[in-house]
């Protein structure tokens, strides 16, 4: 094993390396032969043979015994990393509901609870339903708080560089919130806070419409409307948290568009506030004029904001996602044209294909990308060790 004959080395270290390449030549892989870890890893054939046994009792990998073949010889045992050494979480704290999703090393899902929550909740009921979310979801799987290796929560508003919604937020009370702290005192792994609309950005190239994007423009279409940013594959917060957020200036009309909808003539006197968009799609969509005029004004608001962000990134995608993205077939074709009109490149746009649970999905995302950037740099004894089950 030449790898660890170096003199002057430390050989614990060195060894810890070795398999640390392993590792990551087994991560994002099909089951690879030790020849083919060879390969990728350039350490030689009997190194990587002691070492991916020695993956395999620490519970880092499994080995997938050859079965039955005609071949001569005896096949190939082939190993592959185990996604169920660990365990990360997602989380969705919106206005309305609180989704959480926990998630394999592999982004595999094994667990999902949602829960409503009232838009006017004070921070402490809000909390009290997070909480039995996250319990029910951990519990649910089979889990404990110590198999989680990354938490992230999304929160509607900016979020700064303390994971406070220091800014402006929706949320009753929000900005006194610590939640990473609030989370921290069930969880010892690491906890990272994100605005929602810049995670719907992630899952949507993660999972969702735009996976053969690197630069990406995301609105978000609800009652309110906020964007994400990708570009050259890399997530923007700005400096202090705060990409992406024009509707804070007022020229450009977002914080007023969804007023459109909610105030459109002939909305029936029985329909809430908080339905009278989608009352106002459905009826656009039967041929109603009034509700199509309203939608158009709504896209014309949105459009303004969507085209200074196209001119300042000139993405390749734009995305719509969000609540509104239900009605993507009334919004695509006229946010097209007012975009066509406005800006000088023409990107293409897209509806959200992952819907209520793109926020939760992008949360899931970012807690995977915290694994691996701590499991990596730091070696296999971060975040912590992994558990046989």
């Amino acid at each position: 094993m030449t790898e660890l004959a170096t003199t002057g080395t430390d050989l614990p270290r060195l060894r810890e390396l070795n398999s640390l390449s392993i590792v990551r030549a087994l991560r994002d892989h099909p089951p690879s032969t030790v020849t083919e870890l060879s390969q990728r890893t350039g350490l030689s054939r009997p190194a990587v043979d002691v070492i991916a046994q020695g993956l395999v009792a620490d519970g880092w990998a499994t080995v997938l015994e050859p079965g039955a073949s005609s071949a001569v010889g005896r096949p190939a045992r082939r190993y592959q990393f185990r996604a169920g050494a660990g365990y990360v979480l997602g989380v969705d704290v919106g206005v309305h509901k609180i989704l959480a999703l926990l998630a394999d090393l592999d982004g595999n899902i094994v667990q999902t609870v949602r829960q409503s929550v009232a838009a006017e909740a004070e921070p402490a009921a809000r909390l009290a339903v997070l909480d039995e979310v996250v319990s029910a979801c951990v519990a649910g799987a089979g889990k404990a708080a110590s198999d989680i290796w990354a938490v992230t929560a999304a929160v509607t508003g900016a979020v700064d560089a303390s994971g406070r919604t220091s800014f402006f937020t929706p949320l009753p009370g929000w900005k006194s919130v610590n939640l990473a702290a609030h989370l921290g005192t069930r969880f010892s792994c690491p906890i990272v806070v994100e605005n929602d609309c810049k995670l719907a950005a992630l899952a949507e190239r993660w999972k969702g419409a735009a996976t053969d994007a690197d630069d990406i423009v995301y609105l978000l279409g609800g009652m309110r409307n906020g964007a994400g940013l990708i570009i050259d594959g890399v997530l923007r917060r700005g400096f202090g948290g705060a990409a992406g957020e024009i509707g804070a200036l007022k020229h450009v009309r977002w914080l007023n568009a969804p007023e459109h909808l909610q105030n459109c003539p002939g909305v029936p006197e029985t329909v809430s506030p908080d339905d009278a968009a989608a009352w106002v799609f459905n009826a656009a969509r039967e041929g109603n004029r009034a509700a199509r005029g309203a939608v158009n004004r709504y896209v014309k608001d949105l459009a303004v904001g969507a085209a200074a962000l196209v001119l300042t990134l000139d993405p390749q995608v734009v995305v719509f996602g969000g609540g509104f993205s239900r009605s993507a077939d009334l919004v695509l074709d006229p946010l097209r044209n007012e975009l066509q009109r406005l800006c000088l490149r023409m990107p293409e746009v897209r509806a959200s294909t992952l819907g209520a649970d793109s926020v939760a999905l992008g949360a899931l995302k970012l807690s995977l990308n915290e694994v691996d950037v701590r499991l990596f740099s730091a070696g296999l004894s971060a975040p912590v060790a992994p558990r046989r089950q």
